[in-house]
């Protein structure tokens, strides 16, 4: 089983979890380190002690503010609370083997090497790295298991069939005092002021296809001593643990309100948008627009990172309609929007690209300072035929590349762009705006004779522009060794690759079977390799052999599909879906290749995991979170997400772990948890926010 910490300040999926960062941290007195490259490697790793700490610690892991012991009895954790306050917890587990096989597990490519004084004989030279430490037969029947999830330290208890959970006793030292709050979650009151919670243990079983909760709760056995008591059980079917859900908002006023896109930034602070019709949508004091300027304005929001409460909201508008269709944050806590206006009166700001609208719809980015109460910039791009924006995504200095569709002959392109004349009805854009959001660094169009669309963009390591989206061209621009060379229904999903001037393709293909597709969310791991999720009514949409879903649902299902880095084969493709309709909206990768998809189904027998946080649809249309392994073969989880109306999720993002969705719904019974911001539904439909922890190791 797993149990789960939370920092007050910081929202973490562990227990006596910290939040720590190999990129920083301090090397022992004489020590040199030679990691393996972070492909390679975890974030987290262990060593195994060879003479560079005490005898009786077998493995340890040092951190910027923290630092782990592994003894047979105990794990000692050492760790600053702030600048002035150093706290040393020790968790020891009572009544237990004395001597537990302990071993490392999956080594990495790293090794330390530790030149102690002058000594050679005192020397340490490669120190192997591992990913896990197992603790074997701790208690009869229960193991236990160290390991990180990217930054963070985490450990579970393995409880195998008929092993007695409450068995299990833990003995924490250095907490001033242990204490349960009235949802059950453990509290422990730390020197210097610092609480850290471990939320109260969730336990089933999934017996025959069923998910069978079992009652479970800590108990206070002693000053320092915590306990597990669990209800009755089959003790002859393990004990699961489900993706926890971390926290659930709704978020709106008395009208309609949508939640579009979301970013997270390092402190794990949540950044909405969307487009809201509702007057009294909350915004805070100081924010730079305090109330809608007509029809429906997009609203940015900021959340803290345990969902409780807003750090500001505002909406950025003017006289007719607009909406933000994504929003992105830098290091500094500016955040960038990008969208779709229809107002003349837009807010723009002095020295921008564009300030006047070019006519009909336009589309437009906007930068708002960390304190959400000024622009530091804002532009419309667009010519005098309608645009619209789709998507933004940010590079590493700072320019903002945006894709879209537009109609516009006189769409804005710059000289030497790889297609300044559109092909014919409407046609993709691709645009990068400088830092300071006052000139084009490149801007060009991709179409052919027919409709075309840009749906979404994000970039490769280099910088380089990757875009999927809509096609109904049978001459759209490919590249010479396209994986799929020619449109095969009415429309197909698309992905261009763009070289970092906008002058050329570095690939671009066609993807898709005889029916209609079209892709709606990309994303690019660190190797290079390209994930696409959208819509398929395709029998024949190419899956690969050893794909989770071989074969389409029925109705029109959603997809997932990896391209290599140089876009000529498929790494693996499948469907996702049940006998209705399902819709892939939104995708993200981890450092791991494993794929995290959202969107929505109208299926009662969509693919969900045993144990999913919602196992059974909620009503007509439900959100769906779903996490493939990096293979494409298997679901890690998959869960409905959704009350007893509509629920429609259109973008995901993950960190640490942890999955951040955003969508909107009309339900009034919609998943919330206790100190959730909005518990609520306030209007016709509202937007919402989720986290969702992995448990997963």
């Amino acid at each position: 089983m797993k149990f789960g910490l939370q920092l007050f300040n910081l929202t973490l999926p562990v227990a006596l979890a910290l939040p720590l960062s190999l990129a920083h941290r301090p090397q022992p007195v004489g020590a040199l380190e030679s990691a393996g490259t972070p492909s390679e490697a975890p974030q987290v790793v262990f060593e195994a002690n060879k003479g560079q700490s005490a005898p009786q610690v077998k493995f340890l892991s040092r951190h910027r503010d923290s630092s782990l012991f592994l003894t047979a009895a105990e794990a000692v954790v050492a760790l600053r609370t702030d600048k002035k306050t150093a706290t040393a917890l020790r968790l020891r587990w009572l009544g237990a083997n004395p001597n537990p096989q302990m071993v490392g597990v999956q080594p990495q490519a790293g090794v330390s090497n530790y030149y102690l004084g002058s000594e050679p004989q005192r020397w340490q030279t490669n120190v192997g790295h591992y990913a896990k430490v197992q603790y074997r037969s701790v208690y009869p029947g229960i193991d236990m298991v160290w390991y990180g999830q990217k930054r963070e330290l985490e450990y579970d208890f393995v409880v195998q069939p008929g092993a007695d959970l409450r068995a299990i006793r833990l003995e924490l030292q250095g907490a001033e005092r242990l204490e349960l709050d009235r949802q059950g979650d453990l509290l422990l009151r730390l020197p210097g002021g610092a609480t850290l919670k471990q939320p109260r243990p969730l336990v089933y079983q999934q017996i025959n296809g069923k998910r069978r909760a079992v009652e479970g709760r800590y108990v206070l056995a002693g000053r320092e001593t915590i306990g597990f008591v669990v209800g009755r059980y089959d003790r002859t079917q393990p004990l699961v643990i489900d993706p926890v859900l971390r926290y659930s908002t709704y978020l709106g006023g008395s009208g309609e309100d949508l939640g579009d896109a979301l970013a997270v930034d390092r402190t794990g602070s949540v950044y909405v948008t969307g487009e809201s019709f509702s007057a009294n949508f909350p915004t805070t004091a100081g924010a730079y627009q305090l109330s809608p300027a007509g029809g429906g304005d997009v609203f940015v929001t900021k959340l803290n990172s345990a969902g409780s409460a807003l750090v500001y909201s505002t909406f950025i508008g003017g006289s007719a309609s607009e909406v933000g269709e994504r929003v992105v944050v830098d290091r500094q806590g500016n955040a960038y929007v990008g969208g779709t206006t229809a107002s003349p009166n837009f807010p723009t700001t002095g020295g921008a690209y564009q300030t006047a609208s070019g006519g009909g719809e336009d589309a437009f980015i906007a930068k708002l300072d960390a304190s959400g109460g000024a622009l530091v910039y804002s532009t419309y791009l667009g010519g005098s035929a309608d645009d619209a924006g789709d998507e933004i995504t940010l590079d590493s200095t700072g320019n903002v590349l945006i894709a879209g569709v537009t109609a516009s002959t006189d769409f804005p392109v710059s000289a030497g762009a790889f297609q300044s004349a559109i092909g014919g009805g409407e046609d993709g854009f691709v645009a990068k705006l400088n830092p300071a959001g006052s000139a084009l660094v490149y801007s060009t169009l991709l179409g052919g004779s027919e409709d075309d669309v840009a749906d979404a963009i994000d970039l490769d390591s280099e910088g380089n522009a990757v875009v999927t989206g809509v096609t109904a061209s049978p001459n759209f621009p490919l590249s010479a060794r396209a994986l799929q060379r020619r449109l095969r229904g009415d429309t197909d999903a698309f992905v261009s690759k763009f070289n970092a001037d906008g002058s050329a393709l570095v690939f671009s293909t066609y993807l898709g079977g005889n029916a209609d597709e079209e892709g709606d969310e990309i994303g690019v791991d660190s190797a290079g390799n390209v994930y696409i999720t959208g819509i398929t009514n395709s029998a024949n949409f190419p899956a690969t052999p050893g794909a989770y879903q071989g074969t389409i649902g029925g109705g029109e299902d959603a997809f997932v599909a990896k391209l290599n880095p140089a876009g000529t084969a498929l790494v693996y493709s499948t469907f996702l879906g049940g006998s209705a309709d399902d819709a892939g909206d939104g995708i993200a990768v981890d450092q791991a290749g494993n794929v995290y998809l959202t969107g929505q189904t109208f299926s009662a027998n969509f693919p969900v995991t045993a144990g999913a946080f919602q196992p059974t649809i909620g009503g007509g249309e439900d959100s769906f979170v779903t996490k493939f392994d990096a293979a494409g073969s298997s679901l890690i989880y998959s869960t409905f997400l959704g009350g007893s109306g509509s629920d429609a999720a259109d973008e995901i993002v993950v960190q640490a772990g942890n999955a951040f969705v955003t969508g909107s719904t009309d339900s009034p019974n919609f998943p919330t948890t206790l100190r959730a911001y909005q518990k609520a539904l306030s209007g016709g439909n509202d937007a919402f926010v989720v986290k969702i922890t992995d448990p997963a190791p």
